[in-house]
């Protein structure tokens, strides 16, 4: 199985940020509200809205362990990926973690990439 690229790593990291660090818990991340409107905590891991805080360390292991849930599923539907340079995989494992698998699934994304239309791809990523 691939890793999970470092750079998806970093997007997630740069996008999502460490959210919801009160004042008085600097060390800590509480769940909050997305704008989506889902439950979620440290670099947006869902989560129940009573889920106790978590340091920088523990988020980093729920991001960890999320990127690779969106990685197999991002290969599963582009296996072009696979070949393809860790930039380009990075990018749509960030698409598939923050819009979910099914979306990937049925988008227009996954058509151009699988087509190997970079360009087309590129302006699929509006979100």
């Amino acid at each position: 199985m691939i890793a999970v690229p470092q750079a998806a790593i970093d997007l997630a990291k740069r996008f999502e940020g460490f959210h919801r660090v009160p004042k008085n818990d600097p060390g800590r991340a509480h769940p909050y509200l997305c704008p989506a409107g889902y439950w979620t905590i440290g670099y947006g891991h869902l989560c129940d809205p009573k889920h106790p805080p978590v340091t920088k360390a523990e988020a980093e292991a729920y991001l960890a362990q999320d990127l690779k849930v969106a990685l197999a599923a991002t290969l599963r539907y582009c296996p072009v990926l696979a070949t393809e340079p860790a930039s380009r995989l990075a990018a749509i494992v960030d698409f598939t973690f923050n819009l979910g698998v099914g979306r990937l699934q049925t988008s227009m994304l996954r058509r151009r990439v699988n087509q190997l239309d970079w360009v087309a791809a590129s302006q699929e990523l509006r979100w």
